[in-house]
């Protein structure tokens, strides 16, 4: 069993709360085999410079995409992200395959839920719309 605690007191504690839950066992008739801490890096913590890109019309759209993206894959509060710098670059100097995606010219999207306007449906008919062709 793996107890993940500030300092090897709690994580005691807390290993033989879990183990009087699973098991009818008490500290008086167990033994911990070991108790040690495990030393990994924290990417939660410190100071971490990064370059990111991303596709938007606005400056202020690409900002909030950054937030929000940040805040997805790496956990960063808004609070604790500072923006240096946002420039428009070309899409030849384009480096994640994320933006470099939407720059082929023959790029073709599907079309999954196509809905007929108004002036085109039939008032009256004998089946239900089909929107997906």
């Amino acid at each position: 069993m793996r107890i993940f605690a500030p300092n090897h007191v709690v994580a005691k504690s807390r290993f033989w709360y879990f183990v009087s839950q699973l098991k009818k066992m008490k500290k008086s008739s167990g033994e911990i085999v070991y108790c040690g801490q495990v030393f990994e890096k924290s990417p939660l913590r410190g100071t971490h410079n990064m370059c990111r890109e991303y596709r938007d019309l606005t400056t202020a759209g690409a900002v909030t995409q950054c937030y929000r993206d940040m805040g997805a894959r790496h956990r960063a509060r808004a609070h604790s992200i500072q923006i240096m710098m946002v420039e428009e670059i070309a899409a030849s100097k384009c480096r994640r395959p994320a933006v470099k995606q939407f720059h082929d010219s023959k790029i073709k999207f599907p079309l999954p839920h196509r809905v007929l306007r108004r002036q085109h449906k039939p008032r009256f008919t004998t089946k239900g719309p089909n929107t997906f062709f």
